[in-house]
């Protein structure tokens, strides 16, 4: 399982660096959609090839809730702050989504009681995070909080599954999830965004990896380990994913990598390993 929570990181790491660049061609909700249409069209033809059923009447509601907050909402907000921003502090702030996942599963999942120690964990490794980007001297107020509404959408999207469509297929859940909140992303850019598009080899190379790759196979890789792993323990080796924001701002775009952001990386890793610490999986009550 720690495996595919590696790659998933590194894909996941590598796409804020993907999706700034985006920006450079497409409105932000715009780049957004098309992300997700490209990686909706791959899911319905696995779905077709694998003869998958339709969800059940009872699921249906669910899905369009996650739909709107893990894909319509969740990348608007991220696609909107990558405009203001660093990639490498956007993906900070997206990624405090640990938090308030643990938080929301501690309060109505009740197999998922947090410990002393790993809610002290969890702490740690967010408080890392913020220290990491200087989050003081990054930007706006407003585009910040802009950026952690992405992570409590997210939150909020996984507290859903797990209570709600736990059981449900997983190409099914993302396909459907996906496929509804890429229509609520070109509803948004319909509505609310202006500008022209600038298509080529290297914006349609864009759209694939972030489409097929960091949606399409990283979603139905996260909906696995969402299933097979404890929210808290599942969410908490996901902070990994700002670390490679940061290191591939800085390789690729650019961005600051100073002493502050390698001390707050430490914090994170220690945060990390306290967590799922043998003596801090003992001390949750399941």
């Amino acid at each position: 399982m720690y495996f595919f929570m590696i790659i998933l990181c590194l894909i996941w790491g590598f796409n804020f660096v993907v999706m700034k660049l985006g920006n450079d061609y497409f409105p932000p909700a715009e780049f957004a959609a098309f992300r997700f249409l490209t990686g909706s069209i791959v899911l319905i033809i696995v779905y077709l090839w694998k003869k998958i059923p339709l969800p059940k009447k009872s699921d249906v509601k669910w899905l369009v809730l996650c739909g709107i907050f893990q894909t319509a909402y969740f990348n608007v907000a991220i696609q909107i702050s990558l405009n203001y921003i660093d990639a490498g502090l956007t993906s900070v702030l997206t990624y405090s989504m640990p938090l308030f996942l643990s938080i929301m599963a501690h309060l109505w999942i009740p197999s998922e009681k947090l410990s002393m120690k790993q809610t002290l964990g969890i702490m740690i490794g967010i408080i890392g995070l913020f220290i990491a980007m200087d989050v003081q001297s990054g930007g706006s107020f407003w585009i910040m909080l802009l950026g952690v509404s992405s992570a409590v959408s997210w939150a909020i999207a996984n507290v859903i599954f797990k209570l709600k469509l736990k059981t449900s297929d997983t190409v099914q859940f993302t396909t459907w999830q996906m496929s509804i909140g890429t229509i609520g992303l070109f509803i948004y850019t319909y509505l609310f965004e202006a500008g022209e598009s600038s298509w080529g080899t290297w914006p349609i190379m864009l759209i694939l990896y972030s489409g097929v790759i960091a949606s399409a196979l990283a979603f139905v890789m996260w909906s696995y380990i969402l299933r097979h792993t404890e929210a808290s323990k599942a969410s908490i080796p996901l902070l990994l994913v700002p670390i490679m924001g940061v290191v591939c701002g800085y390789v690729f775009l650019n961005e600051t990598l100073n002493t502050v952001t390698l001390f707050g990386i430490a914090l994170v890793l220690l945060g990390i390993w306290f967590v799922n610490s043998r003596a801090a999986r003992k001390g949750t009550t399941s």
